[in-house]
């Protein structure tokens, strides 16, 4: 789950978690209450918006909630749970690509498999030097990726080393490494310190004053395959008076 608010012309949203609260897992509830939330800044933005997606913490969020996914009672039906639950959060990977304003990722602790997604599928991250934790565990946990994941690690991660070591070797990253790897904006050595920094960024993004669908169609334009496999089209678009 989570919670959303507006500070000026920054969006927050909060992850709260679903039924493993403290790892703010990301089940169907929760998955179904990011896009709302995400639907309601595309909803209200205005030329100078920005979003922030943070959490509080030891966790941002420890990925899907494979316990939610294990209570099937069978195999068969938690294969289906986690396959249910790639396929819903394709259409939020695709929000965001697609959201009218700058984006940053506010990652306080720990961003594992879907919650490492959910932090790379914004324009910024700034997480925790001394606790964050930026992983992958498909490889241990015997997962393949989806495609589009596959896609925003091609395209986001521009290092074919920074790539393998992420998702073959299924390496745990901390702040100063995930900043040597490109993966990051800038790290910090607390929670508040990231607030602040995330804060910062995005009221300074914000002060810009870009038109918002301008600002969506270039990003689009820099992750062409990202957005071909997630079947979102790029367009051109004049927000100048004067053309």
């Amino acid at each position: 789950m989570c919670t959303s608010e507006k500070h000026g012309d920054v969006f927050v949203l909060t992850l709260t978690g679903s039924s493993n609260v403290d790892e703010h897992r990301l089940g169907p509830s929760a998955i179904d209450s990011i896009l709302s939330a995400i639907a309601q800044a595309k909803a209200e933005a205005t030329p100078g918006s920005a979003f922030i997606t943070t959490s509080h913490g030891k966790f941002f969020s420890n990925g899907f909630d494979l316990a939610w996914a294990q209570a099937a009672g069978s195999r068969t039906g938690a294969r289906e749970r986690v396959n249910y639950m790639f396929k819903s959060f394709r259409p939020l990977v695709a929000a965001m690509m697609d959201l009218p304003m700058p984006t940053v990722a506010a990652v306080n602790g720990h961003a594992a498999a879907a919650g490492f997604i959910l932090a790379l599928s914004h324009d910024y991250v700034v997480m925790r030097r001394d606790k964050g934790v930026l992983y992958m565990s498909e490889v241990d946990i015997g997962l393949t990726l989806p495609d589009y994941c596959a896609a925003l690690f091609r395209e986001k991660v521009g290092s074919a080393t920074a790539r393998r070591d992420v998702l073959l070797r299924a390496k745990k990253i901390k702040g100063e490494e995930a900043l040597r790897m490109g993966l990051v904006e800038a790290a910090y050595d607390s929670e508040e310190r990231v607030a602040e920094a995330s804060m910062r960024l995005g009221k300074q993004l914000a002060g810009r004053k870009w038109a918002g669908e301008v600002y969506a169609e270039i990003r689009k334009s820099l992750y062409p395959d990202l957005c071909g496999v997630l079947g979102l089209d790029i367009k051109a678009v004049f927000s100048n008076s004067k053309l």
